[in-house]
């Protein structure tokens, strides 16, 4: 009885075993497939080549846009008065001879009075002339007499074109008034004066500012640590805020050799065509100078860098188009650019959007 007994409890101990077993089998866990990067992720991703920076190197700096000095006009009074009238606005587009402002002048009615009298005495000068003329002919005259009534005339021409010229030039027009108008086509970027402002003759402040906008300047604020970096002929980048999509190209065309006392930056001038006028004089702009350096390295954007556990990573897309993780050491960096001294090279190919989940997936 007692065998019996001790060869069920191996029999039950057996099937207990073979039941665990089977238990155990059926709740294992099915193995998670590996990530891959397909050819139709790959496809709409960025993809940034690696380039030579061939011992060049963006460097940034700040600047102010500014009307062009060649191409701008202040307006000073050249006489006192009254202003009586002014019709065009700061900001306005004005055209060459336009009014900008009147005013009223006693200096003016001056200058209309010299006119009026220098053409008085010419009139006379000329029937002078003309009589002594007939005289000189029937000998009533003598040469000496004609010649002098000539050289009275000579000076009484001069005097006419002379207050004629004096009131031209001071914009009267024979009524007392005093017209200022704009020399040249372009905007109003200054004013100054206002309806019955009264204008003395001590008075140093122009009254108006025009410029052409056509073409403006970008005046850039470069850093002593730079200044040695910095050449005319240089090619840069111009970004204004307001068109955050839009890039601006020049060169720079001369380099003030002076640094600013308050500032402590020397600055530097980009001539800038401006069609459409989007550059407005008093606009920040940030500017990026491709600078001549000692580093000749393969160079990527930033934005492609991959940063882990105190290093750095990127994605490389070889020819196959698989995609594989490849640390990479700095050897410089600017604003948007890395400089690489160890992982890749010119001409390598590197994942540049969603980058950061590709790595994390592509790592586990």
């Amino acid at each position: 009885m007692q065998t019996l007994l001790k060869n069920i409890s191996k029999l039950s101990l057996i099937g207990l075993v073979i039941l665990g077993q089977s238990c155990t089998s059926s709740k294992e866990a099915p193995v998670a497939e590996k990530f891959a990067v397909t050819d139709s992720l790959i496809n709409r991703l960025l993809i940034d080549t690696v380039q030579q920076a061939n011992n060049r190197t963006d460097l940034s700096f700040s600047a102010k846009i500014t009307a062009d000095e060649e191409r701008k006009a202040e307006i000073f009074p050249m006489v006192s008065g009254t202003v009586r009238n002014v019709p065009v606005k700061l900001g306005d587009k004005v055209n060459t001879g336009q009014v900008l402002a009147t005013m009223g002048s006693t200096e003016m009615a001056g200058f209309d009075k010299e006119v009026i009298s220098a053409a008085a005495e010419l009139r006379n000068a000329e029937r002078n002339v003309k009589q002594i003329q007939e005289l000189y002919k029937s000998g009533l005259s003598s040469g000496r007499e004609l010649e002098e009534a000539k050289n009275d005339l000579l000076i009484k021409q001069a005097e006419d074109r002379r207050a004629k010229a004096t009131l031209k030039l001071n914009g009267g027009n024979n009524n007392g008034n005093y017209t200022i108008k704009s020399p040249l086509t372009g905007f109003i970027i200054e004013k100054n004066v206002t309806s019955n402002m009264q204008l003395r003759p001590d008075n140093n402040k122009n009254l108006f500012t025009v410029a052409d906008l056509s073409s403006v300047w970008a005046m850039i604020n470069i850093y002593e640590s730079d200044i040695s970096r910095i050449k005319e002929g240089d090619e840069v980048s111009i970004s204004i805020l307001s068109y955050p999509e839009k890039v601006f190209k020049g060169k720079i065309d001369k380099v003030y050799n002076m640094i600013d006392n308050e500032s402590k930056v020397m600055n530097a001038r980009v001539s800038i065509a401006n069609p459409g006028y989007l550059l407005k004089p008093g606009m920040m702009a940030t500017v990026l100078i491709s600078a001549k350096s000692g580093i000749d390295l393969p160079v990527v954007n930033s934005r492609g860098i991959i940063f882990d556990e105190n290093k750095s990573y990127v994605l490389v897309v070889d020819a196959a188009k698989k995609v594989r993780i490849q640390e990479v050491e700095i050897g410089r960096k600017t604003v948007d650019k890395a400089y690489i001294s160890k992982g890749l090279k010119a001409g390598d190919r590197i994942v540049a959007s969603k980058q950061v989940f590709l790595y994390e997936s592509l790592k586990n």
